[in-house]
């Protein structure tokens, strides 16, 4: 038999070593196949037991129901959750590695943070999950007990008062800078690492004032170990419907802000996987099981998606000008 020259005996044989490999290296979906047919993972910046975590993980649950296959969360703290989002961002976009984030690693991170190196637009929207209000709070000990009582207090002394957040650059900061800046105040704020230890300064009286997402400090302000001065969203939370908005007061009208949990993908999530998700989703958002574990928790889920895309990029407009106005980075 004729011997093949060298050049086309090792093309030959590259041909064939693809030809056999070429299903295992091409994504299921991509021949035809049905997706998804192998676990998927909800990646969740923080550790478990936060409020991310929890919509992580009754959506996983949901989903793998609605799926028929094994949904796993990750918890991949770090950064500010900046880790998880950027393992996201970076991962194959098949469809089997999704962030479930809020409002800190989605948008908020690549403003305040220069180590942060994706943005918006490396993933794929796919669903607003839940949002919920965050609350301003002191301690029973203060006589301030309402908005009139808190702008009065703080525009006599400025930069005299305090408050606390769980860290620069995060929800809860950015909650109070809209304050300061909607209401003309100066306050000093003290980052904490979370919200435990502001806690204990708050009700021990060397902090002042701390903003907390609801579910966080509910229980607090239940036992009347706080007060809620008022929440952060432009009507009162239906959980909390004894807690006025701090919009209701004319001179911080324009105080809008929530902490929002959403899934997203990889940027280039094909067409098919994500109307695949998207159904799936929208059917567990309707369930009266899925909203009433959200609503336990603090949060509302959404009647209606949003169109996403424009949600986040609103949303980062916003924090921009917070951050520009307050000068706030984490570097």
């Amino acid at each position: 038999m004729k011997r093949l020259p060298d050049a086309l005996r090792r093309a030959t044989l590259c041909t064939a070593v693809m030809a056999c490999f070429g299903t295992i290296a091409t994504p299921a979906f991509a021949q035809g196949g049905a997706w998804p047919q192998r676990p998927i993972t909800l990646v969740v910046g923080y550790p478990p037991g936060g409020s991310t975590d929890l919509v992580g993980r009754t959506l996983g649950t949901d989903l793998a129901a609605k799926l028929g296959v094994p949904v796993v969360v990750e918890n991949l703290g770090g950064a500010g959750g900046s880790l998880a989002a950027q393992k996201v961002a970076l991962a194959n976009p098949d469809g089997y590695t999704l962030l479930v984030g809020a409002n800190n690693e989605i948008a908020i991170n690549a403003l305040v943070r220069k180590t942060v190196k994706y943005q918006t637009k490396n993933f794929t929207p796919l669903a607003l999950l839940a949002s919920q209000p965050l609350v301003l709070t002191t301690a029973p000990t203060n006589p301030v007990k309402n908005t009139a009582d808190f702008l009065k207090a703080v525009k006599s002394k400025p930069a005299f008062y305090s408050y606390g957040s769980s860290g620069v650059g995060t929800s809860l900061h950015m909650t109070a800078e809209m304050v300061k800046q909607q209401g003309g105040l100066f306050m000093t704020h003290i980052p904490y690492r979370g919200t435990g230890p502001l806690t204990t300064d708050l009700i021990g009286g060397s902090l002042d004032y701390g903003v907390y997402v609801l579910s966080s400090a509910l229980p607090l302000i239940k036992s009347g170990k706080l007060v809620a001065i008022g929440t952060s969203e432009t009507k009162r939370s239906p959980v909390t419907p004894d807690v006025p908005a701090l919009s209701e007061n004319p001179a911080l009208k324009g105080v809008d802000m929530s902490v929002w949990f959403a899934l997203l993908g990889p940027a280039g999530l094909p067409e098919a996987v994500q109307s695949k998700l998207k159904g799936a989703i929208g059917e567990i958002l309707k369930a009266s099981e899925f909203r009433k574990s959200m609503e336990a928790s603090g949060s509302v889920v959404p009647t209606t998606q949003p169109d996403l895309s424009a949600f986040l990029a609103s949303e980062t407009d916003k924090y921009r000008r917070i951050v520009e106005f307050a000068h706030i980075t984490d570097e």
